[in-house]
């Protein structure tokens, strides 16, 4: 491992430190160069480069926002032995405790950045002598993202889609569904889910949805801070709907009412907003079903009953 840093990295010293960390899908470890130290995720799965290049593409599309602190992304490479590994900027990070408000007014700036660039440029094309408009990133007017992203280590379909509420259905919802119905033929969940695509549309109705850069996967394990203050990191993202955010973060604590009040402070919480909830709750419940077992039906088929009612 440390010839191949030194090669691709360019470093004349590389030397693993005792740093080091992994959840339940990749491990991670910290190695000191002369170049700086930085943080190593390495995972021997066939499918791992697609997973750590949609991670590259999440944290740098965050990063150009300049709102809320990312590890720096350097490099994808294929791992000695087989699989990939991410390669990026070490940060010594604690638990999230101090900056949680902080960190829920910087995921409000997160999602309000693509809608500032959007009212930016309609003020800058209404203002007369100043030519067309233009700023350093475009405006996004659809959801999806220009790459795969994972969710775990399940892809995610990130086509371009101008209606969320289409955009939802068929491409977190559906493809979730499709695996439970290939892994279990689960009737009660299909015909559920049959029964909702009906009712969606209605949880929606008066609403004006912006896309919004999203995280993706905002759980508690995701967040931390160091001592300049809070910092996200394992991105799954795509352009969204700001609230789709909050579903996860919802499910599994972490996240204190200081978090809520700064973020909700800048992003009100519209008519309807616990009914969407409970249906971008659905997306997680299935994908851990997907991930992990059947110990997750139950949550995912509640939700879908409470929705249907």
């Amino acid at each position: 491992m440390e010839a191949l840093l030194r090669r691709e990295l360019d470093c004349s010293s590389v030397k693993a430190t005792g740093h080091s960390g992994g959840g339940c899908i990749s491990q991670g470890q910290s190695y000191d160069t002369d170049k700086g130290r930085v943080f190593v995720k390495v995972n021997a799965k066939a499918e791992a480069r697609r997973m750590f290049e949609g991670e590259m593409a999440s944290l740098t599309a965050i990063l150009q926002t300049g709102t809320v602190k990312v590890p720096r992304p350097i490099k994808v490479l294929d791992a000695p032995g087989g699989g990939s590994l991410l390669v990026m900027e070490h940060l010594d990070m604690r638990g999230l405790s101090s900056y949680a408000a902080k960190l829920g007014a910087q995921l409000a700036d997160l999602h309000l950045y693509n809608k500032k660039l959007g009212e930016k440029l309609l003020k800058e094309a209404g203002t007369v002598g100043k030519g067309s408009a233009q700023t350093d990133q475009p405006f996004v007017d659809q959801f999806g993202f220009d790459v795969v992203t994972c969710c775990g280590y399940l892809p995610q379909v990130n086509d371009w889609q101008t209606d969320w509420v289409v955009f939802y259905a068929q491409q977190r919802i559906q493809p979730q569904m499709n695996m439970v119905e290939k892994e279990s033929g689960d009737r009660e969940a299909l015909e559920l889910w049959s029964a909702l695509q009906l009712k969606i549309p209605d949880l929606f109705q008066g609403l004006q949805i912006v896309p919004a850069l999203l995280h993706g996967d905002l759980w508690g394990g995701n967040v931390a801070e160091d001592s300049s203050g809070p910092v996200i990191f394992d991105p799954a993202s795509f352009y969204g709907h700001s609230e789709y955010e909050l579903a996860i973060a919802g499910m599994f604590g972490g996240f204190s009412s200081a978090f809520y009040n700064a973020y909700h402070s800048k992003v009100p919480k519209a008519p309807g907003f616990e009914k969407r909830l409970q249906l971008y709750k659905l997306f997680h419940y299935l994908n851990h079903w997907n991930h992990f077992g059947s110990g997750y039906r139950g949550s995912s088929l509640s939700i879908m009953r409470n929705l249907v009612k």
